[in-house]
């Protein structure tokens, strides 16, 4: 499986780079996908929302008149759901909503996300390069090179390059992850996954064997 490597001036190299057909070219697993994504979104939830419900909001220890002989509704405390400043009935609590997945299943996830990209063309491979700058404008004139400043971007590095991340991080439309840590959520949220040359190497390691 070989597709074509683009210089960051965007024009073609004039030559060709493999692609694993183990990661690339296998058959996409789409239920294993959707567990890995719906795992992602849930692991993204801080689960801090909450409530206080009549035991937790402040006062309400003495009950507000005797029981009988009133004339009113029998009430035990202030601070009843019923009662304006009163406690929230079935309200958010604390918890956590994480979840784990299996090695294998995270693997076969994320070479299903890339073989599906794959078949819909949507994976390009780039030389190497480092905006050393941190600049914005430069990573961007790159993107701009290969016609790609109006579509979603994953940016795999082989690994993990903080000038190219500071260069890219103000650009909306772009994400740049360090090939081994991009998760099938990255790889399914973007319209194009610009690879660079190395970072192949480096995903048939992490994902080859």
């Amino acid at each position: 499986m070989k597709v074509d490597l683009y210089k960051t001036d965007g024009t073609v190299a004039g030559e060709q780079v493999e692609l694993p057909e183990a990661i690339f070219g296998a058959k996409p697993n789409r239920h294993v996908v959707w567990m890995a994504v719906r795992a992602y979104l849930a692991n993204q939830r801080q689960g801090t929302a909450m409530t206080k419900n009549r035991a937790l909001v402040s006062g309400g220890g003495r009950k507000p008149w005797r029981q009988k002989g009133t004339g009113r509704a029998r009430a035990g405390t202030i601070r009843s759901p019923l009662w304006r400043h009163g406690g929230r009935v079935f309200g958010p609590l604390p918890r956590d909503y994480s979840q784990d997945l299996p090695k294998k299943v995270k693997r076969l996830a994320r070479i299903s996300a890339l073989s599906a990209r794959f078949q819909d063309g949507r994976i390009r491979v780039v030389e190497d390069f480092s905006v050393t700058s941190g600049k914005t404008r430069d990573l961007y004139a790159i993107l701009r090179n290969l016609g790609l400043t109006d579509r979603k971007v994953l940016l795999l590095t082989p690994e993990v390059d903080l000038m190219t991340y500071r260069a890219g991080r103000n650009i909306p439309n772009l994400i740049v992850r360090p090939a081994e840590q991009a998760s099938t959520y990255d790889l399914l949220n973007c319209d194009v996954v610009l690879i660079q040359k190395s970072a192949v190497a480096q995903m048939e390691r992490v994902l080859g064997s």
